[in-house]
């Protein structure tokens, strides 16, 4: 092999472990500004202030609940201004980036009361999908959530 055959793709190892190096930095930023966004949705629920939250939903979010009822940002929203909550906390949070997609899981445990001032003690597992928006803010355009059985 020629010396500069040998130059050239030593050259193009090092470029690609620059840009692998620079991939993986920017996708653990990415995964960092994500679970900070899902602590905020977490706050919104400790402090029942569901304006938290309202900024980081997509306006045309679906929203799938532990009963298999889909809503609406609208939806969501007035759900969470009717719930009070005593306790919230989350347990495993995990986010995993795609480009400009982010997928984030972990488990939730909250007390509270519902609208009808019925007590619940919620043990669920969710999973929020996350876009980075064209304004450069990430937004959550999906999110699901299944019961714990105990």
């Amino acid at each position: 092999m020629k010396k500069t055959s040998v130059l050239c793709l030593l050259g193009l190892a090092v470029l690609g472990s620059a840009s692998l190096s620079h991939a993986q930095q920017s996708s653990s930023a990415t995964e960092k500004a994500i679970a900070a966004l899902e602590n905020q949705w977490l706050e919104s629920q400790k402090t029942n202030n569901p304006d938290l939250v309202a900024p980081l939903l997509a306006d045309k979010i679906v929203s799938t609940g532990n009963d298999g009822k889909v809503e609406t940002k609208a939806q969501m929203l007035a759900d969470a201004k009717a719930r009070k909550y005593t306790s919230a906390e989350y347990e495993g949070v995990q986010v995993i980036v795609y480009g400009n997609t982010a997928i984030a899981t972990g488990g939730f445990k909250g007390k509270g009361t519902d609208a009808s001032g019925k007590p619940f003690d919620d043990h669920d597992r969710w999973t929020d999908t996350w876009k980075k928006m064209p304004n450069g803010k990430w937004q959550c355009i999906a999110t699901h959530d299944s019961p714990i059985k105990m």
